[in-house]
């Protein structure tokens, strides 16, 4: 039904930013919500931010969340990382219309020197 893909992960140093971006199989426009997750090793899944058409919530001060609905596109921007922000980061679309919660396969961020 829906099928949403992350890329941009990769190894950064200390300090240093990253874009991720997740390209959804389905207009976000049909989406109640897009968000983005993640999971460090030995955590639990947690949210970092999330999207809807007029209200965006970001726990991290440091991450930006923001779409394209023209182009069925979800992004994080994240700066100033550190260590602490390694983990597999997964984006995520909740939707009535299309009946579910649907997940990526995640994008790995290592963030290390």
């Amino acid at each position: 039904q829906v099928q949403l893909v992350e890329s941009g992960g990769g190894l950064v140093q200390p300090g240093g930013s990253l874009r991720l971006s997740c390209a959804a199989s389905r207009s976000i426009r049909s989406f109640d919500v897009m968000g983005w997750y993640r999971q460090a090793p030995g955590k639990e899944r947690e949210l970092v931010a999330s999207i809807t058409s007029d209200h965006v919530a970001s726990l991290k001060g440091r991450f930006t969340i923001s779409r394209d609905n023209a182009n069925d596109m979800l992004y994080l921007q994240m700066n100033n990382l550190n260590p602490d922000d390694t983990a597999v980061y997964y984006c995520n679309a909740r939707s009535r219309y299309w009946g579910g919660d649907f997940w990526g396969k995640g994008t790995l961020v290592t963030v290390s020197s």
